[in-house]
């Protein structure tokens, strides 16, 4: 995050201000969201979207109907208030659910949103002597550029170097460069975690690398308590589900150190859309989050319904008061497996409990009426224990899924496509194979 004029500076601290004295803000701060949500309806109103909205008022807001999600990947450019070729970077989303979303970013939205995460954050990195290493792409999608911004706010020494970026970084860069800079901190994807974590358990190099880490900030992709709890055994390093939003949104919540995502209200005005409509979003509620954020300035976006069903609580024992966000997923999410709905949480959160699973994919035939699950063993792993490790996983999924695998296997590899991408992956399309011949077991 670069700050090159005197107005850049002023607007950012005036956006660290806000987001610190507001973090735990809730709609009874009155004064605080009308301000807000004037500036942004009045940047609404800018463009082609938005351009009948009326005067602005708090009644207006509340009449006024939600932003689909499939209406703005629609007619993306119809929400911009800049041209394409007017913000100082260009990103788009990564297509996981449809077509690409163009989204320019002017130096006012990078700065408001890297402001708004590095002071959720400040608790876990600042000040701990933290040396950060980033294994998140930073082409076209924007996540590694936020990590990279965070790190230069809070003052965190920091590398980035993406294992898939062809000619620059591979794992024997990344392993020399380790040994060097010695990092406590890694941003990075969960499959790409898995896939690292398999290639120095290969080498023979786990123990020697993993002293120096003591954070894993887990991004990009769901990630399970199970997958966390996994991980953070192999690293011997705390686990978090660091953060949660999108491309368009912008960063909607971020993780405490109980490993916890709570709502960034400073930055954002929040709701739930529910069978009565759209409510305030106390702690309680649940239904699919509805978002403006405060502080968006090429894309400002006003009811934006995130289509993914969430739930809100309160009473984290970090002692914030922000709520907190647990994220379901949409209810389009997860795809059929033998009759049944499944979506990713569902089942990672059966494929990591045993602690030892490197990866998996799920193999289909074109009806749909049979299904084999593989997973990738751990190095070293006790093979004589896999047959009890299936059975338990049958079980598990029998109960929790409603359906039953006609194999699980372990193997020793899985393709890469399984785990590399980071935040451009798509589980329907790297996780699942259609095979033209079922071969039985």
């Amino acid at each position: 995050m670069k700050i090159n004029s005197r107005s850049d500076l002023d607007f950012m601290e005036r956006i660290q201000q806000e987001v610190t004295a507001h973090r735990g803000a809730s709609r009874s701060d009155e004064t605080y969201y009308a301000a807000k949500l004037a500036e942004v309806w009045h940047r609404a109103e800018q463009t082609p979207a938005y351009a009948s909205l009326g005067t602005f008022s708090p009644r207006a807001l509340l009449d006024l109907r939600a932003t689909s999600k499939d209406d703005l990947k629609a007619r993306p450019l119809d929400f911009l208030r800049v041209p394409v070729d007017a913000g100082l970077k260009y990103y788009q989303t990564t297509g996981t659910t449809g077509l690409p979303t163009p989204t320019p970013r002017t130096a006012q939205d990078m700065i408001a949103n890297t402001v708004s995460v590095a002071e959720a954050w400040r608790p876990l990195l600042a000040d701990g002597g933290h040396r950060a290493l980033i294994l998140l792409p930073s082409d076209i999608v924007p996540v590694a550029d936020l990590m990279v911004g965070v790190c230069e706010f809070l003052g965190v020494p920091h590398v980035k170097a993406y294992p898939y970026t062809t000619g620059i970084s591979d794992w024997d860069r990344i392993i020399g460069l380790w040994e060097v800079f010695r990092p406590t901190v890694l941003f990075v994807a969960p499959g790409v975690l898995l896939e690292f974590s398999q290639v120095i358990k290969r080498r023979g190099l786990l123990d020697r690398l993993r002293p120096s880490v003591e954070l894993l900030m887990l991004l990009g992709e769901v990630s399970t308590p199970e997958l966390r709890a996994m991980a953070g055994q192999w690293w011997n390093a705390r686990a978090y589900d660091a953060s949660y939003g999108s491309t368009e949104s912008g960063t909607l919540a971020a993780c405490c150190a109980q490993d916890r995502l709570h709502l960034l209200r400073g930055a954002n005005y929040f709701e739930i859309a529910d069978g009565d409509g759209i409510v305030p979003a106390d702690p309680g509620r649940e239904g699919r989050l509805v978002v403006t954020p405060l502080n968006n300035d090429a894309r400002p976006l006003l009811r934006l319904d995130m289509g993914d069903e969430v739930s809100l609580t309160d009473g984290c024992p970090c002692g914030a008061t922000a709520p907190v966000v647990t994220v379901h997923g949409r209810g389009s999410d997860g795809t059929e497996i033998k009759g049944s709905r499944v979506r990713t949480r569902d089942l990672e959160g059966i494929v990591y409990a045993n602690s030892d699973v490197m990866g998996y994919l799920i193999e289909v035939d074109q009806d749909g009426t049979w299904a084999r699950l593989l997973l990738e063993r751990d190095p070293g792993t006790d093979r004589e224990a896999e047959p009890a490790k299936n059975a338990l996983v049958q079980r598990h999924t029998d109960e929790r899924l409603g359906f039953r695998w006609d194999e699980v296997r372990f193997v020793n590899r899985l393709p890469v496509t399984t785990k590399s991408g980071g935040s451009q992956k798509s589980w329907k399309r790297s996780n699942f194979r259609v095979v033209d011949e079922v071969v039985p077991a």
